[in-house]
């Protein structure tokens, strides 16, 4: 009965199991199966302990949801995460924190951000990036000693980072001490070039006025970066300061060949065909600009120039009035509003706008001249004789000054004092026709000659008259008086229509250093000098005394 059975269970797995079953057999051990049953029975036991995952530290479990939200930009909903994970970890959440931190500053909130990036730095005092944030914030807030010490303190734990070098050397740029800027800039190079270590550096030699070696600068900056828009504009605006042309011309072409739209090449571009007289080609480049920077100060003084070149004087104060009122502290602005008012004879106005430049630029002797000429026509003779004196120990190259001085004290009968004045105006003329090919206005010229003549000198001046060029102002005739009346030498006519001429002639070197300081934003791009693209008749002005 055994057998048949066994034999019904062969038939009946073989299908299934084919070639691989094995049959049992009646002398196998029944006990087998029960000890199997026992074996699985404990790994059963143990297999939940297998499945369970190790658990994130719970300070860390939401850092990635915090990083998400900030990269995004999506700063209400990262503080509400880390609002939840401050709470759940006490406080002691470093990345939480450092990112609120950041939030803060971005808001503004710049002490509040100081406060949480030192509390950063005690969580995880040998982490660099904790010191020069707070570093950072130092420098944001001004104490610019504290930051050195603390970027000091992060240069001790990383030695090869470039933009610990980098920010030193601009916090000593803050504090004046160029040389130690210098020195930490220099490193940042050695340890990696970056085009805004070059323009900081460039930055430097132009606030000690030392334009050669920036320019220096500049063109290794132009070699690291050949397509830097930025850095072609600002050597650019060098080389037109220093009056090459030719070069000044090649590097804005490259930069507007890079960046077409680049306001600040075209407004520098503008402002060179404006010097040499062109003031229709000067207005249609600016006319490009102002749809791009429609409330840029420099912009509108040039343009105010342009119509004052074309003698539209209405025209040129409407601009210089908008141009003042977007940078009410730009002394240049209210110099060519003093002249453009002194050239309409409104010299109550003329004498506001010269006074307000002379707070704002007090060692620039050709304001005080201008200040003079205005005073002169208020008949206010003892502060015009003053303003005139100051001029003259200011500005030692201008002979324009000692000029104008000499025709006052000519007509208020000082014919001493006026001779040494004409004395030393021969000895400038004479200085700046050994030094260079300068070309003396013919309006000069002529009121020299007037002048030695009445003063039985001046007979061994030799003046060299310019060509006149076509495009140049159309002199009319001054008034005269009656024949029985001596007339003054020099007219309020003449007075207006040499300085309505004056941004077709040369600039004159002017002894006072006329260039501004820079701003010193950190971290950003050089802005174009005001003193290279934004006045070209800042100090050309040939002006006649009444």
């Amino acid at each position: 009965m055994a057998e048949e059975t066994l034999a019904s269970l062969s038939v009946f797995f073989s299908p299934i199991c084919s070639s691989h079953f094995v049959p049992w057999k009646l002398d196998a051990p029944f006990l087998s199966l029960p000890l199997r049953t026992q074996f699985s029975a404990s790994a059963e036991s143990q297999k939940p302990q297998l499945k369970k995952a190790p658990e994130f530290p719970i300070l860390e479990k939401q850092n990635w949801l915090i990083h998400l939200h900030y990269i995004r930009k999506d700063y209400e909903a990262c503080k509400a995460v880390i609002k939840e994970q401050l709470q759940e970890t006490q406080g002691l959440c470093e990345y939480a924190i450092y990112v609120q931190a950041l939030i803060f500053r971005l808001e503004g909130n710049i002490q509040e951000s100081l406060e949480l990036f030192q509390t950063c730095a005690v969580l995880s005092p040998q982490c660099a990036d904790n010191l020069k944030q707070v570093a950072r914030s130092l420098f944001l807030l001004g104490k610019h000693k504290a930051a050195i010490e603390v970027y000091s303190e992060a240069a001790k734990l990383n030695q090869k980072d470039w933009e610990i070098c980098h920010n030193l050397g601009v916090c000593y740029i803050y504090l004046k001490q160029f040389n130690k800027a210098q020195d930490q800039l220099h490193n940042a190079l050695h340890l990696n070039r970056h085009d805004l270590t070059y323009i900081m550096l460039g930055k430097i030699h132009l606030l000690e006025g030392d334009l050669d070696k920036a320019i220096e600068i500049y063109k290794k900056a132009v070699e690291f970066s050949p397509e830097n828009t930025e850095l072609l504009t600002t050597l650019g605006l060098l080389y037109l300061q220093l009056g090459i042309y030719q070069k000044a011309f090649e590097h804005l072409g490259n930069a507007l060949t890079y960046d077409p739209t680049n306001y600040k090449a075209i407004l520098a571009a503008g402002s060179m065909m404006q010097t040499h007289g062109d003031f229709d080609v000067a207005l249609t480049k600016y006319r490009v600009v102002a749809c791009a920077v429609p409330e840029s100060p420099p912009l509108w003084n040039n343009i105010g120039m342009c119509f004052f070149g074309k003698k539209k004087y209405v025209a040129a104060i409407s601009c210089l009035k908008r141009a003042n009122y977007l940078a009410p502290f730009d002394w240049k602005i209210l110099y060519n509003l003093g002249l453009v008012h002194l050239t309409m004879q409104q010299y109550a106005s003329a004498f506001h706008f010269l006074s307000a430049a002379i707070n704002f630029q007090p060692k620039m002797g050709e304001l005080y001249m201008l200040l003079a000429v205005a005073l002169t026509n208020l008949e206010d003779i003892e502060n015009a004789k003053r303003a005139y004196a100051e001029a003259v120990r200011l500005d030692k190259c201008n002979p324009l000054v000692n000029l104008n001085y000499a025709v006052l004290l000519y007509n208020q009968g000082e014919k001493r004092a006026a001779l040494t004045q004409y004395q030393e105006m021969e000895k400038k003329v004479n200085l700046l026709k050994d030094s260079s090919s300068l070309e003396f206005d013919s309006e000069m010229v002529e009121m020299a000659q007037k002048l030695g003549a009445a003063l039985q000198v001046g007979e061994a001046l030799v003046w060299t008259k310019p060509v006149k060029d076509p495009k140049s102002k159309h002199r009319s005739s001054s008034g005269s008086k009656a024949a029985s009346v001596p007339q003054p030498l020099g007219s309020n006519q003449a007075l207006g229509q040499a300085m309505s001429s004056a941004a077709a002639y040369r600039k004159l070197p002017s002894g006072a250093g006329g260039t501004s300081q820079l701003t010193k934003p950190p971290s950003l791009p050089l802005e174009p000098e005001p003193t290279e693209e934004a006045h070209p008749t800042e100090a050309s002005a040939q002006i006649r005394e009444k």
